[in-house]
């Protein structure tokens, strides 16, 4: 849900910014590495160590790279296949790396095997619900639905929670309850969002089954298709098997064009 509204936002603020990296000669797919390397270093060097604080203000500065990069490579009109792979790819490593950092707190100093697997499910979780809509989209279905925590809501709820959590160390009391808490919120959003994905996938794909069934229906297997006007000897005459039959047209570049076309149609089937 956040996408649809901050994602706009900030790449507008962030647009200046872009075009200076862009002058001083810095490609996107720089900043995307370089931003995936901050986010890791902050939550793998800091989380683990409880250093909440000072980790999110590390990983909230590397984290707008996703939003940079993208902004950068439309301007330089270098859009491409490549850049939106890498992009999609290494936000999922980011990812990971924030929980697995809230997870290795959990699992060391933390000394809470219950949270630590609440951060082990909104790890994979996040990757999962990532997973179906690229799936789903693979396979030609819209996958139309947002759902309720895509990935914009889980870094902002445990991010926000996490650098909060972080003031305890600076003595502000009882405020380190925010980040189970916000783990608990996140873990129970991405499983409603990968139920609401699923769900739309099977709804979409069963439409399209029909209609596809549809185009292929009764037409073209009915009785008019298999009666005797198919099978009589007008089917099977002199002007079935003489040289119209077998002639160029039967065997040129037309019917193996068909041929070749049902073939790739059963393998999306399959």
């Amino acid at each position: 849900m956040l996408n649809k509204y901050a994602r706009a936002f900030f790449t507008r603020v962030l647009t200046p910014f872009a075009a200076l990296l862009l002058r001083l000669g810095v490609s996107p797919d720089a900043v995307t590495l370089i931003g995936t390397a901050g986010v890791m270093a902050g939550a793998l060097a800091f989380f683990p160590m409880g250093e909440f604080f000072w980790g999110t203000i590390v990983i909230t500065i590397f984290v707008f790279s996703d939003l940079v990069d993208g902004n950068m490579a439309r301007q330089a009109g270098i859009s491409s296949r490549w850049g939106a792979f890498l992009d999609s790819t290494l936000d999922r490593v980011a990812d990971g790396a924030i929980f697995a950092g809230f997870a290795l707190w959990y699992a060391g100093s933390g000394d809470d095997n219950i949270l630590c697997a609440v951060a082990i499910f909104c790890l994979a979780s996040g990757q999962v619900v990532s997973y179906t809509k690229a799936r789903g989209e693979s396979i030609g279905l819209p996958v139309a639905v947002n759902g309720l925590v895509e990935r914009a809501e889980r870094l902002v709820i445990s991010l926000v929670a996490a650098g909060l959590a972080g003031l305890h160390a600076f003595g502000v009391p009882g405020i380190d309850v925010l980040l189970p808490i916000a783990l608990w919120i996140v873990a129970a959003g991405s499983l409603v969002t990968l139920i609401q994905r699923v769900v739309t996938v099977r709804r979409e794909s069963a439409e399209a089954d029909a209609a596809e069934a549809a185009a292929t229906g009764p037409a073209a297997t009915g009785p008019a298709a298999t009666g005797p006007a198919a099978t009589g000897p007008a089917a099977t005459g002199p002007a079935s098997s003489g040289p119209a039959a077998a002639g160029p047209a039967a065997t040129g570049p037309a019917a193996s064009d068909a041929a070749g076309s049902a073939g790739r149609g059963s393998e999306a089937d399959r």
